[in-house]
């Protein structure tokens, strides 16, 4: 389970990530710290391309006890398969968050990919590319720190749409990457024990915006279903073909907790399915849960959703 510190950490991050501000104690409570990257044996490119600009390497750090990875050029999709004979042919795509700067790995991608393979669901950690960070980890923890100080000032007002998916758009390069991922899995769905027609999408915080950023693109991904967890809560065009939706959010998230339910709203409008889980607390990048917090228990009511809209069985 993920803890307060984790909690906190995200929270700021995503604070960071949209040009707000937090007291700069709150980002030095725990120092940034390198980490050695993981073997990743199973991770397999996706063949995108790179990341314009980009000449820093890909490095990994650590902080509040989380495993994060920046600077990513060559996105990679990992999967994480239920063991054998337990599995029912659903599949789950799964974009960790972190501003679209770094990424979440193990909060939001490792351990979400392995509850929901204890569930007999295939997972896929998406690993999507990035937008450049200072090479040097000082240099990059400063800039943190900097984004976090009280009084920063805010980043210009993008000239696309945030959620584009378009070039010059922020989730250009992850939709694109998401796309590859949906066709990577389809081609190998015997292999892998995937029924094609019931491969969803997860993402938490920037990963949610990278999982509606895919669906509202149109592209070839297609998701059957899609999960943003504590994502943007603005409205948007509804696609015709739009999937199933469920959302889990903590009203005291210091994001999107009192923006509104817009994109609730939109998707009901539409005469789409749709699910919303309002926590009392769980604040943001809360994971799988926390202790004592009531957002804790959104994985097992997913899951359930799942089963009643009937993703977890075999069409007949």
């Amino acid at each position: 389970m993920m803890s307060m510190k984790r909690m906190l950490l995200a929270s700021i991050a995503g604070l960071a990530a949209l040009g707000l501000s937090v007291a700069p104690t709150l980002a030095q409570t725990s120092p940034v710290t390198p980490a050695q990257a993981p073997g990743e044996p199973n991770a397999i490119p996706l063949n995108t391309g790179g990341v314009d600009g980009q000449t820093a390497p890909e490095t990994w750090f650590n902080q509040w006890g989380d495993t994060f990875t920046r600077n990513v050029t060559v996105a990679t999709l990992t999967p994480v398969l239920p063991k054998p004979g337990t599995a029912n042919g659903a599949a789950v795509v799964v974009a960790p968050g972190g501003g679209l700067r770094w990424l979440s790995m193990s909060n939001e991608g490792w351990e979400v990919a392995q509850a929901l393979a204890d569930r007999g669901i295939a997972a896929f950690v998406l690993k999507y590319r990035l937008q450049p960070t200072p090479a040097d980890l000082g240099e990059f923890e400063r800039n943190m720190n900097g984004m976090f100080a009280a009084g920063a000032p805010r980043p210009p007002r993008p000239t696309v749409d945030p959620m584009s998916a378009q070039p010059g758009g922020p989730f250009a390069n992850p939709v694109a990457d998401a796309e590859a991922a949906f066709a990577l899995i389809r081609s190998r769905a015997g292999e892998w024990g995937v029924d094609p027609d019931r491969i969803g999408m997860m993402g938490f915080s920037a990963g949610a915006g990278t999982t509606m950023a895919t669906t509202l693109a149109g592209g070839a991904a297609k998701p059957a279903f899609i999960a943003p967890i504590y994502g943007g809560m603005d409205a948007v065009a509804v696609p015709a073909d739009a999937p199933p939706m469920f959302v889990a959010l903590a009203i005291d998230d210091p994001l999107f907790g009192n923006r509104g339910i817009g994109l609730v709203q939109s998707w009901h409008r539409a005469g789409k399915p749709v699910e919303l889980h309002l926590y009392q607390n769980g604040g943001h990048g809360f994971g799988l849960g926390n202790p004592d917090r009531t957002s804790l228990g959104w994985f097992d009511v997913f899951m359930r959703w799942l089963d009643v809209n009937g993703f977890l069985k075999p069409k007949a």
